[in-house]
């Protein structure tokens, strides 16, 4: 049977309410008090309920955590910048998968706000009007982590990919690239598709080289997507020198598709992307990409959920992180 906190009160001879003193810390209790409850606890096995306590603080130090793709390191290093600073502040993570489908996405709000998490960190794609709605039925904060809505109502973290992709497309321009392909993400989702995709477009249009839409392949940021992009420009009468990739599973895809077609990566084409991943430097040659800070972008995120839960000030409620160009072995003058 549960061991109930009735149960340890009457074994270590006081009162309920001196249990709960112990548990929830109030310094309010003598110390030998408190050892002879810690002691009945260690005895029956008690475990204080969360739930019930929950119920009479109407807090569960609980915070619900949307992720994309849990498989994918990017966010696991988002996740795990979440978790360092929720447990400094003990707040314990509820985690849940929603493949970035938008069904899925919404449902997953719903059930965790059902669950009465404190507060809501939601990482996905495009914040559409649905999400919205989902969002303003919630009593909680939410914060947008590595994303942001367009009409910037919702607090976000994140950094500026537009201004991501402007950089590694200006990188392959400075080392004399003007035939420069892009692998993008899908066009729907805001931050690593379409901003990304505007910013090679910038690019290119502040350099004086004209847009070619059949240099522009839509993946679906895995590795494969970007080997069946690359297998694409290679086929190309005119094969581009340069490839700009919105990730970089999608680059590493390409880098290896290139070198199985007899090619090598940079002398024969270049390539750069955005992420700095872990993989990025485990990869021959090694990926230049453009590093934006996930670790930070989750750190950030949950610190500014705290404020938001403990309805601290906050100063700005939409917070951009710088990136920069890491130059490694993939990218080479022309």
């Amino acid at each position: 049977m549960t061991v109930t906190i009735y149960d340890v009160a009457r074994e270590a001879g006081v009162s309920m309410a001196t249990v709960s003193r112990v548990v929830n810390n109030n310094p309010n209790v003598k110390p030998q008090t408190r050892k002879k409850v810690f002691e009945a606890i260690e005895r029956l096995g008690y475990r204080p309920n969360a739930v019930a306590r929950g119920l009479a603080s109407k807090k569960t130090t609980t915070v619900g955590v949307v992720i994309p793709d849990i498989s994918n390191a990017i966010f696991a290093e988002v996740a795990r910048g979440i978790e360092d600073i929720a447990n400094m502040y003990h707040y314990n993570i509820i985690l849940c998968n929603a493949d970035k489908k938008k069904d899925k996405e919404i449902r997953v709000i719903n059930t965790l706000l059902e669950k009465q998490v404190d507060g809501l960190l939601f990482m996905g794609g495009a914040v559409t009007e649905e999400h919205l709605q989902a969002f303003r039925t919630s009593n909680v904060p939410i914060v947008l982590c590595a994303t942001t809505d367009e009409q910037g109502a919702i607090p976000s973290v994140d950094i500026d990919h537009e201004a991501a992709a402007f950089d590694a497309v200006s990188e392959l321009i400075a080392k004399g690239h003007k035939s420069i392909a892009m692998i993008s993400g899908t066009l729907q989702d805001p931050a690593n598709g379409y901003a990304r995709f505007q910013g090679y477009k910038r690019a290119l249009d502040t350099a004086g080289i004209a847009y070619n839409e059949d240099l522009v392949r839509v993946g679906n940021y895995r590795y494969e997507s970007g080997i069946e992009a690359m297998k694409y420009f290679l086929e190309l009468a005119d094969k581009p020198s340069a490839v700009f990739s919105a990730t970089d599973e999608m680059a590493i895809g390409a880098i290896h598709c290139i070198q199985d077609y007899g090619l090598k990566v940079p002398s024969d084409i270049s390539v750069i992307s955005v992420d700095n991943s872990r993989m990025a430097s485990m990869v021959r040659p090694q990926l230049t990409t453009v590093a934006q800070p996930m670790y930070d972008i989750g750190a950030v995120s949950m610190r500014l959920l705290t404020k938001l839960m403990k309805k601290e000030s906050v100063e700005q409620s939409k917070v951009v992180l710088p990136h920069e160009v890491i130059s490694r072995q993939s990218v080479v003058s022309v």
